[in-house]
C-alpha cells in the first residue's frame, strides 16, 4: 500500500513537472526585435551598430523606445505590420533599437524622449536634418505618421549614398 501511494505521489509530480515545461515552452524566445520586426537582422548595442554600419556602408536606423510607454507600443505595431517599412529595414539599414540611453549626446539633439528615431550615416555623422513633422520633438513619430516614417528612411537611403 506504501509503495501504491509513493508511485502516485512520484507521477503527480512528473506529471507537473511536465506541465510547467509545456507552459515555459510555449513561449517564444526573446529576441533582440523586440516586437519591432522579427525578420529583420537587430545588432546588440550602438557601438555594434557603428561598426556594422562602417563595414556594410549602410546607414543606421536607431530607435529609442521604453517597453511601457504606450506611444511607443502604437508605434511599434504600426512599424512592424508595414511591409515596405520592414524590407527596407531588413535590407537597406544596420537596424537598432534602444531601450536605454547611448553615452552619444548626438542622437537626442533636441532632448530625451520616446519614441525617437534617428538615422547615422556611415561617415558618422548622426543626419539631424531628417526629422518627422513635430516641431517639439523633432525625432518622434506616431502611428499615423508611418508613411512619413517610411519616406524619411527612402530619403535617408538616398541621401547617405549621394552625400558619401
Amino acid at each position: 500500500m506504501m509503495h501504491c501511494q509513493i508511485f502516485l505521489c512520484a507521477l503527480l509530480f512528473l506529471a507537473g513537472l511536465d506541465n510547467s515545461f509545456q507552459r515555459k515552452s510555449k513561449k517564444p524566445p526573446q529576441t533582440l526585435s523586440r516586437g519591432w520586426g522579427d525578420e529583420i537582422t537587430w545588432v546588440q548595442t550602438y557601438e555594434e551598430g557603428l561598426t556594422k554600419m562602417k563595414e556594410s556602408q549602410k546607414p543606421l536606423m536607431v530607435i529609442h523606445h521604453l517597453e511601457d510607454c504606450p506611444h511607443c507600443q502604437a508605434l511599434k505595431k504600426v512599424f512592424a505590420a508595414n511591409e515596405n517599412i520592414q524590407k527596407m529595414a531588413q535590407e537597406d539599414f544596420i537596424m537598432l533599437n534602444l531601450l536605454h540611453e547611448t553615452v552619444d549626446k548626438n542622437l537626442s539633439p533636441d532632448g530625451l524622449y520616446v519614441p525617437r528615431i534617428l538615422f547615422v550615416d556611415p561617415s558618422m555623422t548622426v543626419r539631424a536634418d531628417i526629422a518627422g513633422k513635430y516641431s517639439n520633438h523633432l525625432y518622434t513619430y506616431e502611428p499615423d505618421d508611418v508613411e512619413i516614417l517610411e519616406e524619411n528612411m527612402k530619403k535617408a537611403k538616398v541621401l547617405l549614398h549621394t552625400d558619401l
